[in-house]
């Protein structure tokens, strides 16, 4: 999922007498336009969210549209793949919406049918459930969306975790879900012990695990200290310290640290700042960031539909972008 190059000219950082380098309110109101002029209703629903005073309520209204019936989403919530039916990495992505704005009633038909999807066991394979589905090629979408029952193997690392994660949040410890999940949740970490391969998501959703299980009580039953030991390792690894080449697709430090709360903060500190002073260089003048990928031996064949999913892409970017910078304080006051 390598790829393209960003564009990197910008004006949108100011700083502070103490030398710090912030995202100017200019920089801000610009992206902030921006959201309002392109984003599909979904994205602009979590920005108002996170800088409007937006509700909840209206995340969820917008979120709703893409769940089907049997409670997975589809329809291009995860923009890189148009797949109307429910599979389960469009779920994570709602999964994802959900926890960003901190919902959790599991009286909500949203969860209730995320829940009833995961029940049905649909897409679900001994230890794992699928990355990509069959269907996906029936639609337009990424090559890494492409329906390869190999790969499903190592990419399914991630979306797995993720799952687990809520399953083992959200559901009855009595439930036959719940069990399931635990005994997934073994095999995950057993992975962790046998292998090296973990697939472009697996680190991360595997940071999530690790969060779920300190949450919900479970560090004895779900080895706890290995999983944490492990993850240290593997997120200080992972991340690129080669600044030149965070112009291309690859991970970066927000990848795991999303704040100086974060468990990955420590060791990884001047990697995180480096990171948010190039967002704030990158910013273009008058736009947000634009994505380093893209769909490349589907480009010519999906040219219109990537056109689309890229300005979908960036109105997700630039929230998470834009919050990354709150969340460390690098907006300037009034943005």
């Amino acid at each position: 999922m390598a790829a393209d190059r960003e564009d990197t000219s910008s004006t949108a950082g100011v700083t502070t007498p103490n030398g710090s380098k912030k995202l100017s309110r200019q920089a801000f109101e610009e992206i902030r336009q921006w959201m309002h002029r392109n984003a599909r209703p979904v994205e602009l629903s979590v920005w108002k969210y996170e800088f409007e005073r937006g509700s909840k309520e209206e995340v969820l209204a917008e979120l709703a549209y893409y769940q089907n019936r049997d409670g997975g989403f589809g329809n291009g919530l995860e923009a890189d793949s148009w797949n109307p039916h429910s599979s389960p990495y469009t779920t994570v992505t709602a999964i994802h919406i959900l926890r960003n704005v901190s919902f959790t009633d599991t009286k909500h038909p949203i969860m209730q049918g995320i829940i009833r999807f995961l029940e049905s066991g649909a897409y679900f394979s001994k230890d794992y459930w699928f990355f990509s589905i069959p269907s996906n090629n029936d639609y337009p979408h990424a090559p890494w969306w492409t329906f390869n029952a190999e790969s499903n193997k190592v990419e399914s690392v991630g979306v797995t975790a993720e799952i687990v994660s809520f399953i083992l949040n959200f559901t009855d410890p009595g439930s036959s879900i719940y069990q399931k999940a635990t005994q997934v949740s073994r095999q995950l970490i057993y992975r962790l012990k046998t292998t090296d391969n973990y697939g472009d998501m697996g680190i991360a959703g595997c940071c999530t695990l690790l969060d779920t299980v300190q949450q919900c009580g479970l560090a004895d039953i779900l080895e706890y200290d290995f999983l944490q030991d492990t993850l240290r390792k593997l997120v200080y690894e992972s991340i690129e310290k080669d600044i030149c080449k965070w112009v291309y697709y690859g991970v970066r430090p927000s990848n795991y640290i999303t704040s100086p709360g974060s468990r990955f903060y420590s060791g990884n500190e001047a990697w995180i700042h480096q990171e948010l002073d190039y967002l704030i260089d990158t910013k273009p003048e008058g736009e947000v960031w634009g994505i380093n990928w893209s769909w490349f031996q589907n480009n010519e064949v999906y040219a219109k539909e990537f056109a689309i999913s890229e300005n979908w892409w960036k109105a997700a970017k630039a929230i998470e972008k834009t919050k990354l910078l709150r969340d460390f304080g690098r907006l300037d006051s009034g943005g």
